[in-house]
């Protein structure tokens, strides 16, 4: 059996700056098709990473809002732009009512928040990003990349 190659990286932030700019280098190496899954406590600075990964798309930071309300914002850039947010989704049919499947791997690329709630069903070489806060405004911040393609230079 051919083992997968684990790409594993560990920053910390300062702020939300430091975290912008660490979801910014991730997005710049994004390519149609990948999904990335965030992770972490409310307030650990999921969506202000989702703001670095969408400049990186050309998409304005002032656009992307916490997509709490509702669920999936779609944003028109090149490749297509999926923001998905599963904090209020507490059953795995519900991601069927709200159309996950329909914003998962394709041509665009899907980032998601609170991905655990979706792990079971989530693409297998799903980029994982984990943040937690260690102090007022430091956060932890781990990428693990499974794919074999993994970006080396994050």
């Amino acid at each position: 059996m051919l083992k997968r190659r684990i790409l594993k990286k560990i920053y910390t932030s300062k702020g939300p700056d430091e975290t912008k700019d660490i979801g910014y280098r991730l997005g710049k190496m994004l390519k149609p098709g990948d999904v990335v899954g965030l992770y972490g406590e409310l307030g650990s600075g999921k969506t202000t990473m989702v703001k670095g990964i969408a400049r990186a798309l050309g998409i304005e930071e002032k656009e992307v809002m916490s997509a709490s309300f509702t669920i999936i914002t779609e944003y028109d850039s090149n490749p297509p732009f999926s923001h998905i947010d599963l904090y209020r989704i507490e059953k795995d049919f519900e991601l069927d009512e709200v159309g996950f499947w329909e914003h998962i791997g394709g041509s665009g690329i899907s980032v998601i928040e609170w991905a655990e709630k979706a792990e079971r069903m989530a693409p297998e070489d799903m980029i994982k990003v984990r943040l937690k806060s260690i102090g007022e405004e430091i956060r932890e911040i781990t990428i693990e990349d499974e794919n074999e393609k993994s970006r080396d230079n994050l």
